[in-house]
């Protein structure tokens, strides 16, 4: 019995790589026209990966994932029917490749792997003999891997057990995945991990443990065509916590109850961004909360979320990264940028369905109060932009995709969808942007796929709209004199607050900060003088302990005026801050700010040698450039 049913699981198995590669090859056919990609070596015109195999083996010691992938590929409508297979890789050890027609024989086949470059890594051609139609790839990722943080028991909450997890976003893929590594590649996956047995591997897929079972060999599979950047996993020590019916949160045990608490209200947002925007077509939506080196605010992998534990602020007032991630299963899942320089059409939109969701659970005054402070963000970010990276559709050639990360993609474009709200009316603008999703759905596109759309969709039937409007929004640096500008009641007593404590109507102890949530202490901070000198610091520090507040984005703007007026009080905190999160938003800053002075930028360099070796390795790609440090 049991051979028979290992030669049926076999059996099945090539079944199921064979239905993959030929009904992927009938989606290709079918798929939008594919635009030149800058940051990838790929030849998906030629050949085009349609479903990956991964099989790991996850060695902690060695800090490398072992093992295969196996790629089903489909040749184009390319002129070249004897084309190559060529991937994306960076710093990755290819042992063999091999290729097979039928994904049950495989035989060794000749590969090259190019010269890498800084950027874009090297590229892995691979030769493909007359009708091959899988391909397999043997190799291990290196222990410096852009793609994965591996993280020693010591830098997690727990101190006892290892963790790893990968970021994949933009093109970090490659060096963990020999893989077409472009947005407009979308590829099914599955997935076989191997990890030490005490420990509990998940992934952007189904297959995840929602008891948290281990044994140390785990399956994975995502159904549903995604851009190669949304493949994701993590391995550590995990407890699951139910949310709602189809909502749950991973973390480690010792961060389980606070997570819960903060994220209790992801299941309605789930159902609200329904009811506006149409059908979550994921299945389930678990989120997890990472170590805190993790360098974003959250990462929006099908299916699993990873967070930052920067948000577990205690008061839900930080949770509206939960409400920007859920927001990607819509915008930048369902419906991808087909380029990194189409960045904006993940971001903008997301950043506008995030304070859509926001105002459905919090209310609308929480919605403009967090769309004021993102206007004033990007206002004062551009003051130190070029002009070609103040424009949504932007020019990344030659540069790394992560240089578009700035609040450009997310707030200009956001205003952009509030300013066609706004002109045209929210009931005619949502139902424009639900049949764009259903239109669009699991597609990577271009912003001239998009603005062709919106002209055909929504500005042929609204002539308030000009094409004039559009273009100069999406290819003009800055904002156009129309851009919408958020107003908030509850800001505007915070800056009556304000003014009485700088006029010294009030002492600092009189200010009625007692109800104030994250955003009106957010806005009373940025709206108080740059130089405003350590005096005045100390006097609202003896108030409020501003210098020990827990809650991250209130220390971050604290500690950003405390350097700027050498408020040496927070000094030990601000060690503290630098040393214990990675996320790139707070860090970045504040080195950056530290090294406007001879001896902020000594001060700097002697807290980033402490703490480079827990940031991850994306965070310390960034920080290196600031304080200059390849060349120490």
């Amino acid at each position: 019995m049991a051979t028979r049913l290992k030669n049926l699981t076999v059996f099945l198995s090539i079944w199921l790589l064979i239905g993959a590669s030929v009904g992927s090859a009938q989606k290709m056919n079918n798929a939008p026209a594919l635009a030149p990609d800058v940051h990838s070596y790929s030849n998906p015109q030629a050949v085009r990966a349609t479903d990956i195999a991964l099989d790991w083996t996850v060695l902690f010691d060695k800090k490398t994932l072992q093992g295969t992938a196996t790629l089903s590929v489909a040749r184009g409508n390319s002129s070249d029917k004897n084309a190559p297979l060529i991937l994306d890789t960076r710093d990755l050890t290819i042992e063999k490749a091999e290729t097979s027609g039928d994904g049950k024989n495989f035989k060794a086949t000749a590969f090259k792997l190019g010269a890498a470059d800084k950027i874009l890594g090297a590229p892995l051609t691979i030769e493909l003999p007359s009708g091959a139609r899988f391909v397999r790839v043997y190799y291990s990722t290196s222990p410096n891997a852009s793609g994965l943080q591996w993280l020693a028991p010591e830098q997690t909450a727990g101190k006892k057990q290892p963790f790893m997890f990968s970021q994949a976003q933009a093109i970090h893929a490659r060096s963990f995945i020999p893989i077409q590594d472009s947005p407009q590649v979308r590829v099914t996956y599955s997935a076989r991990v191997r990890t030490p047995s005490n420990l509990l591997a998940v992934m952007s897929a189904e297959g995840n443990s929602q008891t948290s079972r281990r044994g140390g060999d785990y399956t994975f599979k995502m159904t549903r065509a995604i851009p190669p950047y949304l493949i994701a996993i993590a391995v550590g020590d995990l407890q699951f916590q139910s949310l709602g019916k189809r909502t749950g949160v991973y973390t480690e045990p010792s961060m389980i109850e606070r997570s819960a608490f903060e994220l209790a209200d992801t299941e309605k947002m789930v159902e609200a961004t329904e009811k506006l925007f149409g059908e979550y077509r994921w299945g389930r939506y678990d989120l997890l909360v990472l170590p805190p080196s993790f360098p974003f605010g959250g990462m929006e992998n099908p299916m699993l979320t990873f967070a930052t534990p920067t948000i577990l602020a205690g008061d839900k007032s930080l949770v509206s990264l939960v409400a920007h991630e859920l927001a990607h299963s819509w915008s930048g899942n369902l419906v991808t940028n087909a380029t990194w320089r189409d960045f904006w059409l993940n971001e903008g939109f997301t950043t506008y369905l995030e304070r859509r969701i926001i105002e459905a659970v919090y209310g609308a005054p929480r919605r403009e109060m967090e769309a004021t402070l993102g206007r004033r963000s990007l206002e004062q970010e551009m003051l130190g932009l070029e002009d070609r990276d103040e424009i949504l559709h932007v020019n990344l050639d030659g540069r790394d995709p992560d240089e578009g990360f700035t609040g450009v993609p997310y707030e200009k474009g956001a205003l952009f969808l509030r300013y066609l709200e706004e002109t045209v009316g929210r009931e005619k603008f949502d139902r424009f942007v639900r049949n764009y999703f259903d239109a669009h759905a699991f597609q990577s596109i271009t912003t001239e796929t998009f603005v062709d759309y919106l002209q055909k969709n929504l500005i042929a039937q609204n002539p308030k709209v000009s094409i004039a409007n559009v273009n100069e929004w999406v290819e003009k640096a800055g904002l156009p004199k129309n851009a919408p500008q958020p107003k908030s009641d509850a800001f505007a007593q915070v800056e009556t607050q304000a003014n009485n404590w700088l006029k010294n109507d009030i002492t600092a102890s009189g200010i009625r900060a007692k109800d104030w949530t994250t955003q009106e202490w957010l806005h009373f901070l940025t709206k108080l003088p740059t130089d405003i000198g350590a005096d005045r610091l100390a006097e609202l520090d003896r108030a409020f302990n501003l210098t020990k507040i827990g809650n991250s984005e209130i220390a971050f703007q604290w500690l950003m005026m405390s350097i700027r007026n050498n408020y040496a009080a927070a000094n030990t905190r601000l060690e503290e801050f630098l040393t214990s999160i990675g996320r790139r938003k707070f860090v970045r800053p504040l080195y950056e700010e530290l090294t406007k002075t001879p001896e902020g930028a000594a001060r700097a360099a002697a807290i980033y040698a402490k703490a480079r070796p827990g940031y991850h390795p994306i965070t310390v790609a960034s920080v290196d450039t600031i304080l200059k440090w390849e060349k120490r």
